[in-house]
C-alpha cells in the first residue's frame, strides 16, 4: 500500500443516455476522486448506490485514514479486501519464529493459535471440537518438520479449515476481536477457562497479530490493550492453596504410603525440595549431585544452573521429549543459590545413600533411569492427598497441585520474617514480581513488622 492523505472527492456524475443508441447506460452515476494527483471512479446502476459508496469514502477520511494513491481505497477497505485467513497468519507467523523457540514455547504457541482459529470461522463445523483441535495442533498449524502424519478423518477437518477460516482483518471490528476474545476464553466444553490459560493463549496471538501487522495486513493490533478476563488476575497466590509446616510434614510423609508402579522411590525427596526448597518441578527434576552441598550437619546449598522442561517429541529439533533450558526468566549462564535446612540435607543425603544417583548424576529419575515425568508426579500427589488431608481439605484447593508446595515454602519464609529481597533470590523472583504473586502475603506480615518498629522505637534504637 502507498498511503496518502492527500485526497479529494467530487460530486456525484450522471452520465447522459449513449449518443448513438438514446439508451440509458447501464452504469449512468459515478463516484469519482483523486488520491495524491491520480483519478479514480466507480460507476453504479442507481444513484443510491453511488451515494452509499460515496459516502464509505467520506466516512473513511472523516476518521483520517490514509487512502492507497494506486487503488484510491481507503485502508480499512484495502486491507480488507486483500486480508488473508487468520489460519494462514497463523502458519505464517509460525514458519517465521518456529526455528528460534524452545519446544515448550512452540507447544504453547501452536495450542494458542489453535483456539484462536478454531474460535473465528465463517461457520461451525460438524466434526467434534476435540477433533477440530487436534487436526489444527498436530497438522493444520505446525510447521512441514513438526506435523504428525494424519488419519483420513483429520485430513477432511484440514481440508475444511482451510476454506472456513476468516479473514484476519475481520478483527478490526468491534465484534470480531469481541469472537475472538470470548473463544480464548473458553474451553473445548465451553466452560470458562482459567485465568491462567487465558493469558497464555492471548500471549500466544498478540504477537502473530503484531506480526500481521508488520505484513500489512491490519492497520493495528486489534488485541493489543484489550482485557480478556475482567475480574482479579490468578497470577496473586490464593492463601486457600498454601499449606501449614505440620500439613506440609503430613503431605510427604503420606508420600512414603504410596507404592507406584515400579516401586520408584523418588518421589518423597522431590516433592520435599519443592518445599523445602521452593524449587519449581523442572528445576528439582535437573537436580544432579554436582549442584548439592550436602554437609554433614548445619544448612546446605542447591546451585541451580538449568531446568529440565517437557514437550510433545515433534516440537524438538532432535525429536527429544526432555530438553535442558535455562531457568525461569533468566539468561543461560544465570545460578540460583538457595540456601537449604538441616531437615532437607538429611532427606537427600539418605536418598543419595539408598537409591544412588542416574548415569548423569541427577537425584530423581525412573526405575529406567530417566527423568520423571509431570504426569506421574501428578498422580502420585492426587493418591497423596487424600491420605494426608482431612475430606474437607481433599475437596478444598488445598495443596491441590504439588506446585502448591512451593508457594507454600515462600511464604512461610515471608511469614518467617526473611527480608523480601533475600525471599526473591531465594525463589528466583524479583521482588516487585514476589510482591505482585504473594501480596496476600506479604501483606499479612504488616502487624508484625509495626510490632518489631514499635519495639524498636521503645528501646531507643538499642
Amino acid at each position: 500500500m502507498k498511503p496518502t492523505r492527500q485526497v479529494r472527492l467530487w460530486e456525484i456524475k450522471t452520465m447522459p443516455p449513449d449518443k448513438k443508441t438514446g439508451k440509458k447506460r447501464r452504469r449512468p452515476y459515478g463516484v469519482r476522486w483523486i488520491t495524491a494527483g491520480k483519478e479514480h471512479s466507480e460507476w453504479f446502476a442507481t444513484k443510491a448506490l453511488a451515494k452509499a459508496e460515496l459516502f464509505k469514502l467520506q466516512q473513511a477520511m472523516n476518521r483520517g485514514e490514509a487512502f492507497d494513491i494506486e487503488t484510491g481505497l481507503p485502508e480499512s477497505i484495502y486491507r480488507a479486501e486483500r486480508s488473508p485467513t487468520l489460519l494462514r497468519v497463523a502458519r505464517e507467523y509460525l514458519e517465521q519464529v518456529w526455528p528460534d523457540m524452545s519446544p515448550r514455547s512452540r507447544d504453547r504457541l501452536v495450542d494458542g493459535l489453535a483456539v484462536a482459529v478454531q474460535g473465528f470461522l465463517v461457520d461451525d463445523p460438524s466434526a467434534e471440537p476435540a477433533l477440530v483441535r487436534c487436526a489444527l495442533t498436530t497438522f493444520v498449524l505446525p510447521p512441514e518438520v513438526s506435523k504428525v502424519e494424519p488419519s483420513d478423518e483429520i485430513r477432511d477437518v484440514a481440508a475444511w479449515l482451510e476454506g472456513h477460516s476468516r479473514k484476519v482483518g475481520d478483527l478490526a471490528s468491534e465484534d470480531g476481536i469481541l469472537e475472538l476474545g470470548r473463544a480464548l476464553r473458553r474451553k473445548l466444553d465451553g466452560r470458562q477457562a482459567a485465568t491462567r490459560t487465558v493469558d497464555t493463549r492471548k500471549s500466544a496471538v498478540l504477537p502473530a497479530l503484531d506480526f500481521a501487522e508488520r505484513r500489512g495486513y491490519l492497520g493495528g493490533n486489534p488485541l493489543a490493550g484489550v482485557k480478556l478476563v475482567h475480574f482479579g488476575s490468578e497470577r496473586e497466590v490464593d492463601p486457600g492453596v498454601v499449606v501449614n509446616p505440620v500439613q506440609a510434614r503430613e503431605l510427604l510423609t503420606a508420600v512414603t504410603y504410596v507404592r507406584p508402579r515400579g516401586g520408584n522411590r523418588s518421589w518423597s525427596p522431590f516433592f520435599a525440595t519443592l518445599y523445602y526448597a521452593a524449587l519449581r518441578p523442572g528445576e528439582a527434576r535437573f537436580l544432579a549431585d554436582v549442584h548439592c552441598k550436602l554437609p554433614e550437619s548445619g544448612w546446605g546449598e542447591l546451585v541451580l544452573p538449568s531446568s529440565l522442561g517437557s514437550s510433545a517429541a515433534r516440537y524438538s529439533d532432535d525429536g527429544q521429549t526432555y530438553q535442558v533450558r535455562s531457568l525461569k526468566h533468566r539468561p543461560e549462564e544465570h545460578r540460583r543459590t538457595v540456601p537449604i535446612p538441616p531437615v532437607l540435607v538429611r532427606i537427600l543425603s539418605e536418598h543419595i545413600d539408598r537409591e544412588g544417583l542416574a548415569a548423569d548424576g541427577r537425584l530423581f529419575r525412573t526405575s529406567e533411569g530417566g527423568p520423571i515425568s509431570q504426569s506421574s508426579y501428578s498422580d502420585i500427589w492426587r493418591l497423596v492427598r487424600p491420605l494426608a488431608l482431612l475430606p474437607g481439605e481433599v475437596a478444598s484447593p488445598l495443596a491441590a497441585r504439588p506446585y502448591d508446595l512451593r508457594h507454600a515454602a515462600v511464604s512461610s519464609w515471608i511469614a518467617a520474617g526473611v527480608s523480601l529481597p533475600d525471599v526473591a533470590k531465594r525463589a528466583g523472583h524479583t521482588v516487585d514480581m514476589l510482591t505482585k504473586i504473594y501480596a496476600k502475603f506479604v501483606h499479612g506480615t504488616r502487624d508484625a513488622a509495626n510490632r518489631r518498629i514499635e519495639g524498636f522505637l521503645d528501646d531507643g534504637g538499642v
